[in-house]
């Protein structure tokens, strides 16, 4: 990184959020992509884009007081970060999980400026969570939890100012308690969430979304390499929704999905993932993966997660979390044949793992833009809202294959003008941030 304002911001955020490891991860990585731009850009200096794009608008950090099953008072903290409103209403996921913290949630938030930058749609960048933990509560639990959150968040949040979705631990649950307390405390009835259920304002195909749009982003990559989804062989780490219907989507265009995991470890079976077991134990029973092999008798668990990727494959599709695949697990990847990797989750990969795909020269997707599909069909649902319609499974998959097609066009094109052809990370960067960094100018400095 040899320009001195991209360096100079760099240094102040570091400065600004010590020990944010996450959050600097995710500055860097797209300060890197924008110096080409900011050399040829000279008013974005002058405008001051990269030090207000840096930091948010606005942070919120509450308590989250609810009582237990067992009458016993609980307390967790609640944070939402407005990042930025160039583009549209702030727009991005809540997270309910215990390693929840300020610097995930500055990262997740700084990351949704671009990706939904990249969309076409009108929605600017934001994030939220706590790190209360779901897993292992009751139904009664979750609701009361849920409430308490909303009893802060809906000072923050509207239709047109802020629009949260699910994430991490925030399913239709939790999201249909979340849209009950705001419309009890509000008395409004409008799209303030989106992820809710059919019955009240929710967009079919919306829990396929980031994983049929991560797949069809892949597609086109392959695509650039002159071949298909047709015969290969795919990993997929995670077994939540987007691991799910990736998995789905991937084996309808004739991939054989041959591992997928959780937060235990990982199952392999060479004849072929059964799906239809997958989502019995994680949609229904809520069980752990391991008790897939109980029922599958071809196939092995293995505990640990990481061991997943030194599985033989042709694509991988890291679904899981953060900083799941590092630079020994890329090269295990590149060693053993894979062609492309497209991220379901959100900075999956590090930067050593990045810079091991690069430099192969395999087909890679970065999060922002390969799991730009969920915020997508996210958008779309605040504007079936809006307009009080309801569209087909098939309307809205369809308007999602043609975002995730724009997408890809846009970050390769711009990894092209910016002359690192193929380069899908600072493409997907670049496009992303002109768009925004043009509607800040156009806007004052505010």
């Amino acid at each position: 990184m040899s320009n001195e304002y991209v360096v100079r911001v760099l240094e102040t955020v570091k400065k600004r959020a010590p020990g944010e490891a996450e959050f600097h991860q995710a500055v860097s990585e797209v300060l890197e992509s924008l110096v080409p731009v900011i050399e040829k850009n000279k008013d974005f200096e002058d405008a001051g884009i990269l030090e207000r794009i840096v930091e948010p608008e606005r942070q919120i950090i509450f308590r989250v007081p609810w009582i237990d099953d067992k009458g016993k008072v609980q307390v967790n903290r609640g944070i939402r970060v407005q990042y930025n409103s160039a583009l549209g209403p702030y727009k991005g996921g809540i997270r309910f999980h215990p390693s929840v913290n300020a610097s995930i949630i500055k990262f997740l938030g700084f990351e949704q400026i671009f990706k939904n930058s990249l969309t076409g749609l009108m929605m600017g960048g934001g994030k939220g969570g706590s790190d209360f933990d779901p897993k292992g509560r009751s139904d009664n639990e979750v609701m009361r939890f849920c409430q308490s959150f909303m009893t802060e968040l809906y000072r923050h949040i509207d239709a047109d100012t802020d629009v949260p979705a699910g994430d991490i631990g925030v399913g239709a649950r939790e999201i249909g308690y979340m849209f009950g307390q705001y419309k009890r405390i509000k008395n409004i009835f409008h799209g303030v969430l989106t992820g809710k259920g059919l019955l009240y304002g929710g967009s079919l195909a919306r829990k396929e979304a980031t994983g049929f749009g991560t797949v069809y982003f892949c597609e086109e990559m392959l695509k650039d390499k002159k071949t298909s989804f047709e015969g290969k062989k795919a990993v997929i780490s995670g077994s939540g929704n987007v691991a799910i219907y990736a998995a789905q989507k991937a084996m309808s265009l004739g991939a054989k999905v041959i591992a997928m995991s959780d937060s235990g470890g990982y199952v392999y079976d060479a004849e072929g993932i059964n799906l239809d077991v997958v989502k019995k134990l994680k949609e229904i029973e809520r069980k752990r993966i391991s008790e897939y092999v109980k029922e599958v008798k071809s196939a092995k668990y293995t505990e640990g997660c990481a061991g997943i990727w030194t599985i033989a494959c042709d694509v991988a599709l890291p679904c899981a979390t953060q900083n799941e695949l590092d630079g020994k697990s890329a090269r295990s990847l590149v060693k053993n044949g894979c062609i492309a990797v497209a991220e379901g989750a959100n900075m999956p990969s590090t930067p050593e793992a990045v810079k091991v795909f690069l430099d192969a020269k395999i087909a890679y997707g970065p999060g922002k833009a390969a799991n730009a599909g969920g915020v997508s069909v996210s958008g779309l649902e605040m504007s079936q809202n809006s307009q009080r319609l309801a569209w087909t499974f098939d309307e809205v998959d369809s308007k999602l294959h043609q975002i995730m097609i724009n997408i890809h066009n846009a970050a390769k094109n711009a990894a092209i003008e910016y002359n690192t052809p193929g380069n899908l990370v600072n493409g997907a960067n670049i496009a992303g941030f002109i768009k925004v960094a043009k509607a800040m100018q156009s806007q004052g400095v505010i």
